[in-house]
């Protein structure tokens, strides 16, 4: 008889009496031991309590939502949006769903849709009279709109579209392309100019005296180009230059310093005027700024001037906000996220500066002493964009959960 067992003979029944071992189950007696277990029976749900599924976490991360407003008239990621400059009451938006819709902030009213559209809406914006408002998509296609009539006026088609902007005085518009083409039309008119290029991509932005424009390109050039006639001004390359891709640009106020960032992990302060670097913005402790080895950096993704201090912000990929001070290029406070940055931009007339993220949140932060002051939570995705409105009351967002929403700002002393 085996002597791991005894069998006892009973009149009813018979016991089989399993003496156990020391020894630890292995893998093939643990493997026997699930096949009498039956997982396709799931019982009366009663078993599953203090278990949440996925869209009951998904719920429970957006309870939260602070806004006033949503639009979801997207089927896609939103990833632009703009506000109309005359009212601050229209706001644009476009998206993965291959639509820009024009709406009204107060109540979400959709006012008009820009159609036509073949590829995801990656860049909106309003002229600067409010008049017109310009759609462009990733495969190039660029539309005009009259917004009073609802009705498309102008349109052309470019290579892959990398940027978008009106004329801050009037109704030109001007692209960026992933050639480093950039043009620059009269609408609804047509009459356009070309301006030559590095043969890469570049991001691009129009200084306040509308004379002159600014372009950061992927090979780490940045070149100040003259509107009226075409040609470029400066060139700035090399050592002074960026050592990988310009990820995002800004000007001060009167237009004669901007901020240059890069995949580099660093920021570069350039005078428009003469062309040259004026000085490197290093943040101690980050990893990668200047660095030659992507895998190493921290890229910089959003930067931008205070207009009353003399203060300029760096957001790193890496989830922190570095506040310089412009006179000694030194640092003046860190402000930390819980993820990476998406976007930041300075209030017009206040120290206070608002971040969006990868976790879904927007926050404002005094750039005087670093401390958060306010946070706005409701999407249940990455905040993409976001766009505020004059006086600084309001927010409207963009989300890679399908939506825009309005958030009222708190007014804590400026």
């Amino acid at each position: 008889m085996d002597q791991d067992s005894i069998m006892l003979h009973g009149d009813e029944e018979i016991i089989e009496v399993i003496e156990l071992n020391d020894a630890e189950p292995g893998p093939d007696d643990l493997a026997d031991d699930l096949e009498d277990v039956d997982f396709e029976d799931g019982g009366d749900g009663e078993d599953n309590e203090g278990w949440e599924t996925e869209d009951e976490m998904e719920a429970e991360e957006v309870e939260q939502d602070d806004s006033e407003l949503t639009f979801s008239k997207h089927t896609g990621s939103v990833f632009c949006v703009g506000l109309d400059p005359a009212t601050n009451a229209m706001a644009v938006t476009g998206g993965e769903d291959d639509k820009a819709y024009v709406w009204r902030i107060s109540d979400g009213e959709v006012l008009f849709e820009c159609t036509g559209h073949k590829d995801s809406v990656t860049c909106v914006c309003f002229s600067f009279d409010s008049a017109l408002v310009a759609s462009g998509d990733m495969s190039g296609v660029i539309k005009v709109w009259q917004v009073d009539t609802k009705e498309e006026v102008w349109s052309f088609e470019v290579s892959d579209l990398e940027w978008l902007e009106w004329h801050p005085c009037a109704p030109v518009l001007l692209a960026g392309t992933d050639d480093g083409n950039m043009w620059m039309w009269k609408v609804p008119g047509g009459e356009c100019k070309t301006f030559p290029s590095p043969a890469c991509h570049g991001n691009g932005k129009i200084l306040p005296d509308g004379k002159r424009a600014v372009v950061g390109y992927e090979d780490g050039s940045v070149r100040v180009w003259d509107l009226k006639k075409g040609n470029s001004l400066h060139v700035i390359k090399g050592r002074d230059g960026h050592q990988g891709a310009v990820t995002c640009l800004a000007s001060n106020k009167d237009g004669s310093l901007v901020v240059t960032g890069s995949v580099d992990g660093s920021a570069k302060l350039i005078n428009t005027a003469t062309g040259k670097m004026v000085s490197v913005f290093s943040a101690d402790g980050l990893r990668g700024t200047g660095s030659t080895s992507q895998e190493e950096t921290n890229s910089v993704e959003s930067v931008g001037f205070c207009n009353i201090l003399p203060l300029v912000g760096v957001a790193y990929l890496d989830g922190t906000l570095v506040i310089f001070d412009l006179a000694t290029q030194t640092v003046r406070n860190r402000c930390r996220h819980e993820a990476g940055i998406v976007h930041m931009q300075w209030e017009e007339s206040s120290a206070l500066v608002s971040t969006c993220g990868l976790d879904g949140a927007l926050r404002q932060w005094d750039g005087r002493s670093g401390k958060l002051v306010s946070e706005y939570r409701g999407h249940a995705a990455e905040v993409l964009a976001f766009a505020l409105n004059r006086d600084s009351s309001m927010v409207v967002t963009a989300s890679g959960d399908h939506q825009a929403k309005v958030f009222c700002l708190q007014r804590p002393d400026r």
